[in-house]
This record gives C-alpha cells, sequence and structure tokens, in this order.
C-alpha cells in the first residue's frame, strides 16, 4: 500500500499562477514521452509516485499522447489514480488537452464544439476521474470560430468535468483573444503552456511573454531542455540525425557547430554557479515569476531527483543573464 512522504510539501515550492488561484509545484512531470500501453507500467508508476513524494503534485497528459494506441498515456496515469494515488486526489493537479488527432474523421481533431464536448468524456474515462483540473485547447483551431472553442471550454468547466482552462501553441495575438473573450463568459481562464527554453526564445520575441504578464496569468514551459540540448548530452557535438521539436526547429537554422559552442559556454557558466546545465537551464525559466511552472519529462528516478535540484538557486545575477544572451543570441 502506498503512503506519500509526510514532508512532500517541504521538498518544493510551489507558485501561484499569475493573481488565480491555481498553484502548480515549479516542475512538473509530463507524460508525452514513454508513458503509453508500450511501457512497463509498474517502472513508470515508480516515477510518478516519487515525483509525489518529492513535491511534484502536477501532472500533465493530452489526450493525443501515447504510443502505439493514442491515449494511453492517460490511461497510465488513470491506473495510478485509481490504484495508489486516489487517497491524494484532492492534492493533485491533472492536466490534459484536446486538439490533435485522437479518433478518424472530421471531430477527431481540432476544437470544435463537438470535439471538445465528446474528448472531455473520453479522457475522463481514461483517467478515472470525475474531472481534471486544467483542461487545454492544445492548438489554435484556424478552421472554427473562436467563440465557439472558447464557449465549449467555459461548458467544460460549468459542467464540472475542469475547474481551469488554459491554452497552449497559441500565437500572441491568439492568446489575447481568446483572454477577452474567457474574460467576458467570467471562464476562469489561468494558464497558457507554451514551447520555452534558453535556446528558443520564441515566446519573448513575439511579445507573448509580456502578454501573459498583463494578463496576470501564468506560462508553463514545455520543452525546457530543448529535447535535451540543454543537458551534457550533446557537449561533444550534435549528431546529424538529432530531431528537435517543431517549435524549436528555427534553433537548428543557426547550424550544429554554433549550437555546440553555445552549450559548451552555457555548461561552463552553469559550473560557476554549482549547477548542471539542465539545472540551469531550468532555473533560468524559473526565475521569473510568470513561469508558474517548468513540464519535465522523465523515465528515471536518478534524473528526477537532480532536475527537481534546479529550484534550490532560480536568481541569476545580471553578468549571467547577459552572459546567456551573448551564448545564445545567433540561435534564431
Amino acid at each position: 500500500m502506498y503512503l506519500a512522504d509526510e514532508n512532500r510539501y517541504n521538498k518544493l515550492p510551489h507558485r501561484r499562477v499569475g493573481d488565480t488561484g491555481l498553484r502548480l509545484p515549479l516542475i512538473s512531470l509530463g507524460l508525452w514521452h514513454n508513458f503509453s500501453s508500450a511501457d512497463p507500467l509498474y517502472d513508470r508508476k515508480k516515477v510518478i509516485l516519487k515525483a509525489f513524494d518529492l513535491g511534484v503534485f502536477s501532472f500533465d497528459c493530452a489526450d493525443h499522447y501515447g504510443s502505439p494506441e493514442i491515449g494511453t498515456s492517460e490511461s497510465l496515469l488513470g491506473q495510478v489514480l485509481a490504484d495508489e494515488l486516489k487517497p491524494y486526489r484532492d492534492e493533485l493537479v491533472i492536466t490534459s488537452k484536446v486538439g490533435y488527432r485522437t479518433i478518424p474523421g472530421p471531430y477527431g481533431h481540432f476544437l470544435s464544439r463537438k470535439t471538445i464536448l465528446q474528448s472531455i468524456d473520453r479522457t475522463l474515462e481514461r483517467l478515472q476521474t470525475d474531472y481534471v483540473d486544467v483542461y487545454y485547447a492544445h492548438r489554435f483551431d484556424p478552421n472554427t470560430d473562436l467563440w465557439e472553442t472558447v464557449q465549449a471550454l467555459d461548458d467544460v468547466v460549468r459542467s464540472g468535468k475542469a475547474l481551469y482552462i488554459g491554452i497552449s501553441n497559441f500565437n500572441t495575438e491568439q492568446a489575447k483573444t481568446a483572454a477577452k473573450m474567457f474574460d467576458d463568459l467570467g471562464t476562469p481562464y489561468t494558464v497558457n503552456q507554451v514551447s520555452y527554453n534558453m535556446l528558443n526564445r520564441r515566446p519573448e520575441k513575439i511579445g507573448l511573454v509580456d502578454e501573459m504578464k498583463q494578463q496576470n496569468r501564468g506560462i508553463v514551459a514545455y520543452g525546457p531542455l530543448a529535447e535535451g540540448l540543454l543537458s551534457d548530452r550533446y557537449l561533444k557535438g550534435v549528431p546529424a540525425d538529432f530531431n528537435i521539436h517543431p517549435t524549436s526547429k528555427y534553433i537548428m537554422q543557426a547550424g550544429r557547430d554554433k549550437i555546440t559552442t553555445a552549450i559548451n559556454g552555457l555548461n561552463e557558466l552553469a559550473h560557476q554557479r554549482n549547477q548542471s546545465l539542465a539545472q540551469m537551464a531550468l532555473a533560468w525559466l524559473l526565475k521569473d515569476p510568470v513561469v508558474s511552472s517548468v513540464i519535465i519529462g522523465t523515465t528515471s528516478v536518478d534524473h528526477l531527483k537532480d532536475n527537481l535540484q534546479a529550484a534550490k538557486n532560480i536568481k541569476f545575477d545580471q553578468s549571467e543573464l547577459d552572459a546567456i544572451d551573448e551564448l545564445t543570441k545567433d540561435l534564431g
């Protein structure tokens, strides 16, 4: 029988999401890769439970996650929620998303009212829970009136199937327009989940970070380590077959040699801060209070523990920030 560590909330700080009542641990666990029907349940369960023991009470899913069977990431988490974490459900922040392809036909993706209202029911069934804490629109739908999408998400909350609404992969203008609509409806819209890291500075450059500050909402950063570039894995060079997430693909336009030079410089700076490169990359995101949480993905308890050490030092002096900017300036 699983019993959670009694000191779990003394191990990792949590942060308010904008000016809302939602709070998140500085680091959340994402179940995008390697948490599905093809993966060993016992090993993945061990990581999830250890994360909770260490203060990670936020777990991020999507209805599209899972390989080879779509949706099985939610199903795996649902088993853990039903078997071990059920007594702690009220402490957890469980998030999922709708928008990418899950079933055949026109209602198997994007953000029509029919798609959203059907998808939330399938998500709750797989998760074996009555509600999710945050339900995200996973991507902007260019073919559906945004008002229809916003109304449907508002109805998800009013039906008790989600407590808060988020958006993901919306650009600045889309996020601004959606926020106004949610405000008009009184929807508890709280957060924008975006691809963001020291190499991928696009959210700053397009004004999205400033927009979220102005809205008094939060950012949840995914891809904080740029698919491993911001770790010690590629210090000797980036292989030709390296695949980066589409939202960070412009980084590769600078060329692998420039990336290798940049990450080696960042690695030296991290060591001066008594951090690993991965720890500094997470800390760099968390230095700004608008970043409510960063999502890490790992199947290793050791890597999990190592990443969580980042929260112990999230302060940077100006010389460090200037050095990071100089090292990354040519990467998009």
